[in-house]
């Protein structure tokens, strides 16, 4: 792709980043490529915009206003490496299939182990750790005997023993830019004006390609083996889910999100018992990323408007308010799919064609895709799933067109 980037230019009051390590996306060591380094120990040492912790780093602000936090602390890394390896796959050298994390973000203390004694303050961007899952609707599988306990991926208390990563965005924004059929300067220029200016290295530090943005990241939750998520002779049911805190929480039966959710859990369960694996993609994309209090306000315009809560109106209330319909917008999505090694899913648990043709337009093959039960469908939750179909949020089996991949995603019907 031809750059967008205007010459390099340092405008910005402070050093950070000057003569700093230089990031080189996608080449095929971590040596070469460089270190991420976000912190602010040594600001000398910066060659990033933004800081460690996604949404959770204005936190650490606080804690550090308190006195609570020493703003000169480094994590002792001792014992953190991943409870499980990850790659590397070839995925993680090629800048087209992953811009939005960084691959080697879990490894740190070992592919950096001599920036780290010489000072440099390098963290983690994602963790991998071993945990269990216990949920009452597994429970409910196993006494309706669709579920049976096996002692190693089923225990007989209803817990799931899973390999669960936490992931942290880091975004490097050419190829992000590239992703949004957006101009690198365009989307520099929106993201410091939307965010009221917070990071003006976003326009003044052009040589700063790489960004951590104050947004949520993912958690990833693998049952089964995770080195058989990337042998495409292994089936592997899998759902990208992107966060309900009201349903996926709380129980709220005005949207499919939980009763589809814990579908996908079964069905992933299921699976690995097969002789397969499973795979759980949760993304911190709130209200479909408008945000809960955007959606509760159209919770109240839907219901309150004449003729009461219908199909027709949905998505219509829903734009009414946030002036769009979604901004979920996949592009990012498949990243850490790539990221895991995987080529193939032979079970997609989702009705999203928005999230289908994401998959499978980064060069990641699709299977079947599984669809919610009629039965798990919430009384309330009608509506929403009527408005969707009609609107032609699944139709599997179809190739959509050029035309209808910009049609639907006008509509943003990503859910």
């Amino acid at each position: 792709m031809p750059s967008s980037r205007a010459p390099h230019i340092r405008l910005t009051s402070h050093g950070a980043g000057l003569g700093s390590r230089t990031i080189t996306w996608g080449l095929p060591d971590s040596a070469t490529r460089g270190p991420v380094i976000a912190t602010t120990t040594v600001r000398s040492h910066r060659n990033v915009i933004g800081t460690h912790g996604g949404s959770y780093s204005v936190y650490k602000a606080l804690a550090v206003a308190a006195k609570a936090l020493d703003p000169q602390h480094r994590p002792d890394l001792t014992n953190t490496a991943p409870a499980e390896p990850i790659g590397p796959y070839p995925a993680w050298f090629d800048a087209k299939k992953m811009v939005s994390l960084d691959p080697f973000g879990a490894s740190v203390a070992s592919v950096y182990a001599e920036e780290l004694a010489a000072g440099v303050d390098v963290r983690p961007t994602i963790a991998v750790t071993k945990a269990h899952v216990i949920l009452p609707e597994v429970i409910d599988a196993m006494r309706a005997g669709r579920l049976k306990a096996d002692g190693r991926l089923l225990l007989e208390g209803g817990g799931a023993v899973v390999t669960k990563i936490a992931v942290e965005p880091v975004w490097w924004l050419p190829g992000v830019a590239e992703r949004f059929g957006c101009t690198e300067a365009d989307l520099r220029r929106t993201l410091f004006e939307q965010t009221g200016g917070m990071y003006p290295e976003l326009v003044t530090r052009s040589d700063l390609e790489v960004f951590l943005p104050p947004i949520g990241g993912q958690t990833i939750y693998i049952f089964g083996e995770p080195r058989d998520l990337a042998n495409p002779a292994v089936e592997l049911t899998a759902r990208v889910h992107d966060e309900c805190n009201g349903s996926d929480v709380f129980g709220s039966d005005i949207c499919t999100c939980r009763p589809y959710l814990t579908h996908a859990i079964e069905e992933c369960i299921g699976g690995a018992q097969r002789g397969g694996v499973g795979l759980v993609a949760y993304s911190r994309k709130e209200g479909r990323a408008l945000g809960e209090v955007t959606k509760f306000l159209v919770y109240n315009a839907r219901k309150r408007q004449v003729g009461g809560d219908t199909a027709q109106n949905y998505f219509a209330r829903t734009e009414c308010v946030a002036g769009v319909q979604d901004m979920r917008f996949q592009e990012l999505m498949p990243d850490v799919l790539h990221w895991l090694g995987i080529t193939k899913i032979h079970r997609l648990v989702s009705m999203s064609n928005m999230k289908y043709d994401a998959i499978t337009g980064s060069g990641i093959e699709v299977g079947e895709r599984v669809d919610i039960p009629a039965n798990l469908i919430p009384e309330d939750a009608k509506v929403e799933m009527d408005a969707k179909v009609a609107a032609g949020y699944f139709t599997p089996g179809h190739v959509p067109t050029a035309d209808e991949l910009a049609q639907a995603k006008g509509r943003g019907l990503s859910a």
